[in-house]
C-alpha cells in the first residue's frame, strides 16, 4: 500500500468486486450464453439494474464518486446487492471522496478518558475493553487483560489484535477456535474503517506493516470485504482454563467518536461462567505476584 490512500483505487476496486460477485441471474437479468468476458455483472447491467446512464457508471466505476446523491447510492447498493456494512463503506468512500482537497476525517483515538477505565473496572463479572478503530486495545479491566493475556504477551504497546492474529499465526491459531473466521473478520474491519478514515496515518501504517509480513493479510485485504464488528460468539482457548464459549457485544461509544467498548459475557451456571471464575482467581494471583498488567 502506498504512504497515503487513493481514494479512486479504492472505490474502482471495490466496485469491480462487488459485481464480479454477482451472476446475471442472481440479479434477475438474462444470462446469454454460456461464454461472458466478464466475471459477475458487465458495467452496462449494473446501470441498467441501478437506473442510471452507463457513462454515468463508468464516471462512478473509475472512481469518481464525489458528489453523487444519495439516491443514486441507494440503487448501486441494491444493484450490486450489498449488505449494511458494504452500504455504509460505499457512503464512507462517497463521502470521503466529496470532502474538499486537504480536509481530513479524524484519527483513531490512542488514549480513553479516566472515567471511562473507572467504568471498566466496575465490571468485575465481565472481561471488557475499550479499542479503537486500529484494532489498538487501549484500556482493558481485570478480567479483560486475563482473557487477552495472548496478545498483551507481545511487548509493544498498545497491544493490537490485527497484529496479533497476521503477524503471530502460531499463537493466534492456538488462542483463536476458528482462526480462519477471526483473520477474515480482522481485515474486513480494517478495510471498513479505511473507508471511515482514509487519511489516518497510524492506520495505513498498520495496513503497510500487516501486508508485508503476511501473505494471508495480503490474500484477505485484496478481497475488498468488509464488516463491523456488532454482536456474536467468540471460542477462544485460553492457556490457563482451556475452551471458552462466549458472547460478545461491541458498542461504540458516542461521547468518545471512534472508540468501542466491547464486552464479553458467559451464561450463568454454564461451563464457561465457572472457567471466567476461575480465569479472574488466576488474574488476582497474577496481579499480586507481578503487579498490574499494562495495556
Amino acid at each position: 500500500m502506498a504512504a497515503t490512500l487513493d481514494l479512486r483505487t479504492e472505490i474502482r476496486e471495490f466496485l469491480r468486486s462487488r459485481r464480479a460477485r454477482i451472476a446475471p441471474e442472481m440479479a434477475g437479468l438474462p444470462a446469454y450464453g454460456s461464454r461472458r468476458r466478464v466475471e459477475g455483472l458487465r458495467r452496462e447491467e449494473v446501470a441498467l439494474l441501478a437506473g442510471v446512464s452507463v457513462e454515468y457508471y463508468v464516471r462512478i466505476e473509475r472512481g469518481n464518486l464525489g458528489g453523487t446523491s444519495e439516491g443514486v447510492l441507494d440503487a448501486l447498493a441494491t444493484a450490486l446487492q450489498l449488505d449494511d456494512a458494504e452500504r455504509d463503506h460505499l457512503f464512507h468512500l462517497a463521502r470521503r471522496s466529496g470532502a474538499p482537497d486537504g480536509r481530513r476525517s479524524g484519527e483513531s483515538p490512542t488514549t480513553v478518558r479516566p472515567a471511562l477505565q473507572e467504568v471498566l473496572d466496575a465490571m468485575t463479572g465481565a472481561p471488557a475493553l475499550i479499542r479503537n478503530g486500529r484494532h489498538d486495545l487501549l484500556a482493558m479491566n481485570h478480567l479483560g487483560r486475563a482473557l487477552y493475556s495472548p496478545v498483551l504477551a507481545d511487548p509493544r504497546r498498545p497491544a493490537n489484535t490485527a497484529r496479533f492474529v497476521y503477524l503471530h499465526p502460531h499463537d493466534a491459531e492456538s488462542f483463536f477456535v476458528d482462526y480462519d473466521h477471526a483473520a477474515r473478520n480482522a481485515a474486513a474491519m480494517l478495510r471498513m474503517e479505511v473507508g471511515r478514515n482514509p487519511h489516518d496515518e497510524e492506520l495505513l501504517a498498520l495496513v503497510r506493516e500487516l501486508s508485508s509480513g503476511s501473505a494471508l493479510f495480503r490474500q484477505q485485504w485484496a478481497s475488498q470485504d468488509v464488516r463491523v464488528h456488532g454482536h456474536g460468539s467468540k471460542r477462544v482457548n485460553h492457556p490457563v482454563v482451556g475452551l471458552l464459549d462466549l458472547n460478545f457485544e461491541s458498542m461504540d461509544l458516542p461521547t468518545d467518536p471512534g472508540l468501542q467498548l466491547n464486552v464479553y459475557t458467559a451464561s450463568a451456571g454454564g461451563p464457561a461462567a465457572d472457567k471466567l471464575a476461575l480465569l479472574a482467581s488466576w488474574a488476582s494471583q497474577e496481579t499480586v505476584a507481578g503487579g498490574r498488567a499494562a495495556i
